[in-house]
């Protein structure tokens, strides 16, 4: 679809400008207009999160935006750096196609569009490749297509954000950053699984996901002077997919998430860890296809399938008074508490839960669920902070400090975007230097 099938199908909305140039609601002119930027995309299942920041000056958001709720009265926003709206309103978004679109037409208003230097983009699923942030080329995202059966939700999404951001900046060098990067490193043990080895030799493991996020959440914490190489630190990523990291001496030892994004938790419309031989009776004796199963496991199940109303726990928790969402929701806090005890034994212990995710950041009532019952291992949250949204929810004088933090992985892509950059000019300086003769 061209840009103007795109205008002609949806309107594209104006930021408000002065003098041309783009303004906040309280009338402030932008400043450093010409300043390097990079650009972040963030492409989900139902949304696509956007984000440029500063490159010549390092975690300082310039502008940020979302598409969300594609296919369903999506929601278009854009806001400036000091979080004010420039943009707020209510679309017919039909797909990720129109989405990218729309969001093409909103960058190119920026005055930071043309300082543009490189453009990052969170992929699941990051294959068999090497640690840290990649370059993209038509080479290695036929790679990363290979793993989309892994995360069906989710790849496809990342890489049409890929080739998006190439039809709108062509000469821009794009960067993947990978979920799996942070769990390369898990102890052999919670790598990996029990078929036969020859499997495991060629690349059947669990990997873990929502690395970015665990990633930014460590770079929170050591803002705030924690020293996570001396702690034991359990982070729940709760949202639409959720997963629980254990972390110690600042790594990833152990996951809940393995193979692929349907397992660990129950989640919004994924069924999480079910018995294999479950499966195995729905396609044997139900005649189930393997296209009606991915459908069932991923896109019916979880708590859209236990409450039969929806998988969005916002709604959820307003219809707590139908015996169906009430258990739906239980059984996703038993889980997730379960979960979060079991990674102790990997940790032998812990020093610090931190709850983050669109739900672990904004459902206070989850959050005290989960908790519950787990005072055992030191863990004890005071009410008062948790219901006001505290960014330190625990007891005064609990063993365990509890924490909630909003996670931000457009921040920490474009960290590795500036990083990759930096480093691969001063490789490009240092190949260009003369050699020293002997």
């Amino acid at each position: 679809m061209q840009m103007r099938e795109v205008e002609n199908a949806i309107s594209i909305p104006r930021l408000e400008r002065r003098n041309g140039r783009l303004m906040t609601r309280s009338g402030d002119v932008r400043s450093n207009i010409d300043e390097a930027a990079v650009l972040a995309f963030n492409a989900g299942s139902s949304s696509v999160k956007w984000a440029m920041f500063s490159h010549s000056s390092p975690g300082r958001r310039l502008l940020h935006g979302a598409v969300e709720r594609i296919g369903d009265g999506a929601v278009v926003f854009v806001r400036d750096s000091r979080g004010v709206y420039l943009l707020h309103r209510h679309e017919q978004v039909a797909n990720h196609t129109e989405a990218f679109r729309l969001i093409e037409a909103l960058i190119k208003q920026s005055e930071w569009y043309s300082g543009l230097k490189a453009i990052g983009h969170r992929i699941v699923h990051g294959g068999r490749r090497g640690a840290g942030p990649v370059a993209l080329s038509s080479d290695v995202e036929d790679e990363l297509r290979e793993f989309t059966a892994l995360a069906p939700l989710h790849q496809p999404h990342n890489l049409a954000g890929v080739a998006a951001a190439r039809r709108m900046l062509p000469h821009l060098p794009q960067i993947g950053c990978f979920d799996t990067d942070f769990h390369r490193d898990m102890p052999a043990v919670a790598q990996i699984t029990t078929l036969p080895r020859p499997y495991f030799e060629n690349g059947i493991r669990r990997f873990g996901y929502h690395g970015l996020s665990f990633e930014y959440i460590l770079e929170e914490l050591r803002q705030e002077k924690t020293d996570v190489a001396k702690e034991r630190i359990v982070v729940a990523h709760l949202g639409g997919g959720s997963s629980v990291c254990a972390i110690k001496e600042g790594r990833s030892i152990e996951t809940t998430m393995g193979f692929s994004t349907l397992s660990g938790l129950p989640m919004g419309t994924r069924c999480g860890d079910l018995d294999p031989g479950l499966v195995l009776h729905l396609a044997a004796q139900k005649d189930m296809t393997i296209e009606s199963l991915t459908r069932l496991l991923y896109s019916e199940a979880g708590m859209l399938g236990l409450s039969q109303l929806s998988g969005s726990m916002q709604e959820l928790l307003d219809k707590l008074d139908e015996p169906a969402v009430r258990e739906a929701v239980d059984v996703f806090c038993y889980h997730t508490r379960q979960r979060i005890a079991g990674l102790t034994a990997s940790l032998s212990g812990i020093d610090r839960l931190v709850f983050t995710g669109g739900i672990g950041t904004n459902a206070p009532l989850i959050r005290a669920n989960i908790c519950a019952g787990l005072e055992y291992l030191g863990i004890a949250i005071d009410q008062q902070r948790n219901d006001a949204g505290s960014r330190l929810i625990s007891r005064v004088g609990a063993s365990v400090v509890v924490q909630a933090i909003a996670t931000d992985e457009e921040a920490i892509i474009a960290k590795h975007v500036s990083d990759f950059l930096r480093a691969s000019a001063e490789f490009d300086h240092n190949s260009a230097s003369p050699g020293i003769e002997t």
